[in-house]
């Protein structure tokens, strides 16, 4: 789980990773320029913060040795290697190495799980609201997009095994799970993971799950690789992950899809060959080693941030604009904004949080059609950033 590192250390590197508002407007990112500069972004999960020194050396190297020739990595140096060492070191689960493909995009990767075990018209079972690419990876292959709603009940967002059982016809096929969930911030437990995995094994689906913020998991909860609950699950399972989210790297566009079996992977090579897969580059595949053999230290104090992050949110929404209603995320640096109580006069919550406090949240309905008044906060920014966002939201609902 990598070196325990005392207060006054997660202090100090706190410090070091977070990053200024001119210093981030200075860069050449989406985030920071979607919009005019006079918004402050709050929208695409991507983090404020410098990247852990460990990557930005491997990054230099590449650069400094001319080494951008077709790569070639072998044996420890794969990013095969590198997943297997970290998942057996942070979850205790071992996946097999030959049994990983290398992508250079995990929403590629779903996409091509879903061409390749199911056919137009064929169901998929999808908890909703949902990340947008879900959604798309179903309905413009010709899917048909099985929504299992989690209701908030009780602190927090869950599904119904019942109402789970019953979306499941004879033209199901699979099962796409985001476990931590985005954008609720769920992390599943075993017992409901274990529902998922029954109805998989009794009507024969395949789970495809998108595991990407398993490292972004806080205090008292704990992220349970789905493909770990036994042979018969890792059979139908395949799982999506990369270090990108957790290590603030997306550009360098480097993820895997890991099958639960040998004969899971010949199936998907059947209808999807290799080739028509993006490989990742040689800095993506160097950043990732870097990121899952080294940089554990630097996640930890950004988790520890986040943590106080998302109690500072939450602390501050229910003093001052109780209406909105959020619980307190079990993961990842992403809030979703319950906005209904506030009977806003514009069409959207997005529209009137842009219009009227110059803040760039992911809009609700892209979540989910009719969430109109929700909106996904992120949180991961430095906290002079995020007290600019809760003092622009506050000015805004009290002035409508």
């Amino acid at each position: 789980m990598g070196a325990v590192m005392s207060d006054q250390a997660r202090r100090n590197m706190r410090h070091e990773f977070e990053l200024s508002e001119t210093a981030l407007r200075s860069r050449r990112s989406n985030k920071w320029h979607l919009h005019p500069p006079d918004v402050i972004p709050a929208f695409v999960a991507d983090m404020d913060f410098a990247v852990a020194a460990p990557i930005q050396a491997a990054v230099a190297r590449i650069a400094a040795e001319g080494d951008l020739g077709y790569a070639r990595r072998e044996g420890d140096d794969t990013i095969q290697a590198a997943y297997v060492r970290y998942m057996r070191r942070r979850f205790g689960f071992a996946p097999v190495a030959d049994l990983v493909q290398p992508v250079g995009d995990l929403v590629q990767g779903t996409f091509a799980a879903i061409l390749a075990f199911s056919e137009p018209g064929d169901g998929v079972i999808l908890h909703v609201p949902n990340y947008p690419p879900f959604r798309e990876a179903i309905t413009s292959t010709g899917r048909s997009l099985l929504p299992l709603r989690l209701h908030d009940r009780g602190g927090r967002h869950v599904f119904d095994p019942d109402e789970m059982r019953s979306l499941a016809d004879s033209n199901t096929r699979i099962i796409l799970l985001c476990n931590p969930q985005n954008p609720t911030g769920r992390v599943f437990s075993r017992e409901e993971l274990q529902q998922i995995a029954q109805l998989a094994v009794d009507r024969d689906l395949i789970v495809v799950s998108d595991e990407i913020h398993c490292d972004l998991v806080y205090p008292n909860h704990a992220h349970i690789p789905f493909v770990s609950l036994g042979p018969e699950v890792a059979a139908r399972t395949i799982t999506l992950n990369s270090a990108t989210k957790s290590y603030n790297i997306p550009g360098l566009r480097a993820a895997l899809m890991h099958f639960g079996s040998a004969e899971l992977l010949a199936r998907f090579h059947k209808r999807v060959p290799a080739r028509l897969l993006s490989q990742p580059g040689v800095t993506g595949i160097d950043a990732t080693i870097a990121a899952w053999d080294e940089c554990q230290p630097w996640l930890d104090a950004v988790l520890a941030h986040l943590d106080q992050a998302r109690r500072h949110v939450i602390d501050v929404l229910a003093k001052e604009i109780p209406e909105i209603r959020c619980h307190l995320p079990e993961a990842t640096y992403l809030a979703w904004l319950d906005c209904r109580a506030l009977s806003l006069q514009s069409p959207t919550a997005f529209e009137f949080f842009l219009d009227k406090a110059k803040t760039g949240f992911s809009a609700g309905e892209t979540f989910e059609p009719s969430a109109t008044q929700f909106v996904r906060m992120n949180f991961a920014t430095s906290r002079v950033i995020l007290d600019e966002i809760l003092g622009r939201m506050i000015k805004a609902v009290k002035a409508r």
